[in-house]
């Protein structure tokens, strides 16, 4: 097993050198550096690949630039650490640099977190003990904050954000592409917008356009370690392979309404187990669940809900066009990171609402344009307009007292709502 000493030295390479990043601007960094000058201890969490170290060098880079220490900066994963403590990584760093990190400033990033047991009271000892000498700065891949223990352990001492994949905005920076003004570049983001789907908002994936990499890379880089390893080692899962076959059921069908006992039925499983297994993944940032819009809250907890994946594997290389709509709907629902969708008794339905000062109702349409549930939403909550994404028809349509704007899916995501 590697030692603490070495993995310092290896992982925190401004000790000795210029530290050199390769980093296209994310724009949850903007939010994040607003928070940094506080004591509170910054958290990112998100799913597996999202670019979360990439931050954290990001914060480290900013700080040396700023004129901080850098050899007060240390970095350390507990990915491959599962049974050391955080203070025998801090005691490790004073000893190899003759430090004492009760004197001076310093900024402490501890990756994937979560690995270690009793994390959020080792975090805490920390922050209470050094609070006025270290900034701490901590990501992991699951939410921090399943266990009620966590949250109540580190209230008010913490900040959580979620990373997500990139937007499309984002993507077309890593790509390094002019989108301004967007009328003069439409054939261009039109192609760009379809690049995207393929690499799901992964980083790593920007570029690439081999089916068999990108499918390996979600399967074996982020399912498989997720699924197998990481969810298994934060609960006690006694079916393993339920678990990836439910995950697998949501990304074959994108967007599906899910009634609990009567999916619990169908898999042999009981209601509490299946409700178990579906927070797991949600944990895990692997699915997101809608709720059926309604202003009454307790309504709204009661009705059926809508599963989406965070990721899709075999289904985003078909080239039918039912699979083709799916992927659509999901690429935009996932990017539009909504908690609503609407349906109503009849059947009638909005794909994605969006919280304002009023609700935004959004149809995703990658083929026929259908204005049925919008107009049914708008009556029933009194709102004036509404949006249908398509795939490349623009145009916006009167109907009675409602206005209704059908936008591409690129201009849609550039401009958002």
């Amino acid at each position: 097993m590697a030692k603490i000493r070495d993995v310092l030295l290896e992982s925190n390479t401004w000790w000795k050198e210029e530290l050199k990043l390769e980093y296209h601007e994310r724009e949850i960094h903007k939010q994040i550096s607003k928070y940094l000058p506080l004591p509170q201890i910054i958290a990112l969490t998100g799913l597996r690949r999202v670019g979360k170290t990439t931050l954290m060098l990001k914060i480290v880079l900013d700080f040396i630039k700023k004129g901080f220490d850098a050899r007060n900066i240390i970095y350390f994963s507990f990915d491959e650490f599962r049974e050391i403590e955080i203070r025998e990584v801090m005691k490790e760093y004073e000893a190899l640099m003759e430090k004492n990190l009760r004197e001076g400033k310093y900024l402490l990033l501890l990756d994937e977190i979560q690995k270690l047991t009793n994390w959020e009271d080792q975090v805490k000892r920390i922050y209470d003990t050094y609070g006025k000498n270290i900034k701490i700065i901590i990501s992991g891949s699951e939410s921090m904050f399943i266990k009620k223990k966590s949250k109540e352990t580190l209230s008010g001492r913490i900040f959580e954000f979620k990373v997500e994949t990139l937007s499309f905005k984002e993507f077309l920076s890593f790509k390094g592409v002019k989108y301004e003004p967007v009328g003069l570049y439409e054939k261009e983001l039109a192609r760009l917008f379809e690049e995207y789907i393929l690499c799901q908002g992964f980083p790593e994936l920007v570029g690439i356009k081999d089916k068999s990499v990108i499918r390996k890379y979600v399967k074996e880089g982020i399912v498989e370690k997720v699924v197998y390893r990481d969810l298994p080692q934060l609960f006690k899962i006694k079916n393993v392979a339920l678990l990836e076959s439910l995950l697998g059921i949501i990304m074959e069908e994108p967007g599906q309404l899910i009634e609990i006992s009567d999916l619990a039925k169908e898999l042999k499983l009981s209601r509490q187990t299946l409700s178990n297994y579906l927070e797991y993944l949600e944990e895990a940032f692997l699915i997101r669940k809608l709720y059926n819009y309604s202003k009454n809250k307790r309504k709204t907890e009661r009705k059926l809900k809508k599963y989406y994946p965070a990721i899709l594997s075999d289904l985003i290389f078909k080239e039918d066009d039912i699979s083709m709509s799916k992927v659509f709907e999901w690429l935009i629902a996932s990017r539009l990171n909504t908690g609503f969708f609407w349906r109503d008794p009849y059947k009638k339905e909005v794909d994605v609402v969006i919280m304002d000062k009023k609700p935004i109702p959004i149809e995703i349409k990658y083929g026929k344009i259908d204005t049925t549930g919008l107009i049914a939403f708008m009556k029933k909550f009194k709102v004036t307009e509404g949006y249908i994404v398509s795939h490349e028809k623009e145009e916006q349509l009167k109907i009675e007292d409602f206005t209704i704007n059908v936008v591409p899916a690129f201009k849609f995501l550039l401009r958002g709502t």
